[in-house]
């Protein structure tokens, strides 16, 4: 973008083009003046990004700065970058000290994104950052401590375990918060809604996870809730039906995501044993509108857990039950024309898994859904996994499976 009088927004992506590092230099300095704004660059591993590069005029005009792939050392003789009020920091070479250094200079910062900065020991958020409001870390591995005394951050999201977080006394005004590490699930029911009485949208992660407990305490503004198990097999001992705690937890919610990735159902089928169904004894949530389980399967505790949503939840707007995972389907199933496209390779048990949950769907589940809201069944795929569904008693022929 280009005015006359020197560039507002250059993004430049070299990568491993590692033949053009002998001349960036030059070129940056005479590309980047003191008009710009915006400045992406996606450089090299073994490319230190000059210092020099943001002169006095350079500090006061940028308002965006994303490095990627590079070395970068500031230090405190940086001077303010006045304006900057969004920065990331992606696969940069970068210590937690240098970092400090150049945070102490960008107190009008609002954003901050870091991704794979492997040199990052010690992060430190000083309390300087008043306007900071949104904070992402994600797959930094070495990382150990996370230490936030920015008074107005409201959004923290966390891909990664850490063994020290303090979110200072921001933790109690925060509205969004996504995590993402084992048992986080369980964690976040037990030790969040006295740390975070604010949280408005609860995001977890989770690659191993414990039952859920039932507590008293509450998510008393908690209206969205998105929970991903990404775990392959969960252990025959893990209990969906668990999970209800955080909607007896959460009289305000009003969006409940769930997904599960069931590559071998351990679980005991609804289909085996008692015919006896779990439940929460008279109770009722007046504000859930949206549930939506991807990776439905026919465990009994999950159809133990969509059974007591959908009696519970008064407000039910809309129920929709994915037997598979989500997307990767052609358009098959939807009267379009799917003769170059192929749904999402999956195995022949996850196939045949799904036909049961479908089957559980419709015995169990299907009638008790009120008129009021609307059944979404996303079943497999009818041209690429062609199956046939003897009864309601979970066995299924399986006649073709790509």
């Amino acid at each position: 973008n280009h005015s006359g009088f020197g560039l507002k927004i250059l993004r430049l992506h070299l990568d491993s083009v590692y033949c053009c590092f002998p001349y960036i230099d030059n070129w940056l300095q005479v590309a980047v003046t003191p008009r710009i704004e915006e400045l992406t660059l996606r450089l090299h591993e073994k490319y230190e990004f000059p210092c020099s590069l943001l002169s006095a005029g350079v500090r006061g005009s940028i308002r965006s700065l994303l490095l990627g792939l590079c070395v970068f050392h500031p230090t405190l003789e940086l001077g303010q970058l006045r304006s900057l009020t969004r920065l990331t920091l992606r696969d940069v070479r970068i210590t937690g000290e240098e970092l400090e250094c150049l945070l102490s200079n960008s107190l009008a910062l609002e954003h901050l994104d870091f991704i794979t900065c492997k040199e990052i020991i010690f992060l430190k958020i000083p309390s300087a950052l008043l306007q900071l409001s949104y904070l992402r870390v994600c797959g930094c591995w070495d990382l150990q401590v996370i230490e936030n005394k920015a008074p107005s951050l409201s959004t923290f999201a966390l891909i990664g375990f850490v063994s020290k977080l303090s979110l200072g006394e921001a933790s109690q005004m925060m509205k969004v918060l996504s995590l993402e590490h084992a048992n986080v699930v369980c964690y976040a029911r037990a030790k969040l809604p006295s740390i975070m009485p604010n949280l408005e949208t609860l995001v977890l992660g989770s690659s191993a996870e414990l039952n859920t407990p039932m507590l008293p305490t509450k998510f008393l503004n908690l209206k969205h809730l998105i929970i991903q198990i990404s775990v392959a097999t969960l252990p025959p001992s893990y209990d969906y039906f668990s999970l209800v705690s955080f909607l007896d937890a959460s009289p305000s919610l009003e969006t409940w995501y769930l997904e599960v990735y069931p590559e071998d159902m351990e679980h005991e089928s609804v289909f085996e044993g008692s015919s006896d169904l779990r439940q929460l004894p008279e109770y009722r949530h007046d504000n859930l509108k949206s549930v939506e389980i991807i990776g439905f399967i026919s465990a009994r505790s999950l159809i133990e857990l969509t059974c007591c949503i959908v009696k519970s939840a008064v407000s039910l707007k809309r129920l929709t039950l994915d037997t598979l995972r989500g997307g990767g389907r052609c358009s098959g199933g939807n009267g379009g024309d799917c003769s170059d496209q192929i749904c999402s390779a999956v195995s022949k048990a996850v196939v045949e898994e799904a036909f049961r949950g479908v089957a559980a769907i419709r015995k169990y589940i299907e009638d008790k859904v009120p008129s009021t809201a609307k059944l979404i069944v996303l079943e497999p795929c009818p041209r690429c996994h062609t199956t046939t569904v003897l009864d309601y008693s979970g066995n299924v022929d399986l006649a073709s499976c790509r």
